[in-house]
């Protein structure tokens, strides 16, 4: 595309990691018999996927064991991924995200969840695309083919509370 430069993969994943490798909220959209659902998340971002802690009888989990197809929105960020549940946080495979969960999430982890219910659970979205943007530059990447376009850019709408 005429403007664009090609960016580096490894340079996009750097900057996701300082934008979103702490506790950020974002509206996370699912899809039930063709219709959508919008919702706000809080997730963590970690290796081009990012990390709910939700509870496993909610809509939201319900919703993408039917259809993994998510995506999510904060600002302009936005990206879009496949959903699923990776099970309770203490399950063994869990236990190295499950430590960057309760640090990012630390104020309110224990406060907001109970891990002796076993329908707690962790939803990964392994990300297929998205766009974000620091310091002047954006990034239109694509997960999958690990490519990624960066390109001169300034947030210059006002978001009204």
């Amino acid at each position: 595309m005429e403007g664009e430069r090609m960016g580096s993969y490894e340079e996009s994943l750097r900057v996701m990691e300082h934008l979103f490798q702490k506790d950020t909220q974002f509206a996370l959209a699912t899809v039930k018999d063709e219709v959508p659902s919008l919702r706000f998340v809080d997730v963590y971002y970690e290796d081009a996927a990012f990390y709910i802690v939700t509870y496993g009888k909610s809509r939201k989990v319900q919703e993408i064991t039917e259809n993994p197809n998510v995506a999510l929105c904060k600002n302009l960020y936005s990206f879009q991924g496949k959903a699923r549940n990776i099970g309770h946080p203490l399950q063994e495979e869990n236990k190295e995200i499950r430590k960057h969960l309760v640090n990012a999430f630390e104020p309110w982890y224990f406060e907001h969840n109970n891990e002796e219910d076993q329908q707690m659970c962790y939803v990964k979205v392994e990300l297929t695309n998205g766009f974000f943007y620091e310091k002047g530059t954006a990034y239109r990447v694509d997960f999958l083919k690990k490519e990624v376009e960066s390109f001169p850019f300034t947030f210059d709408i006002k978001i009204l509370e």
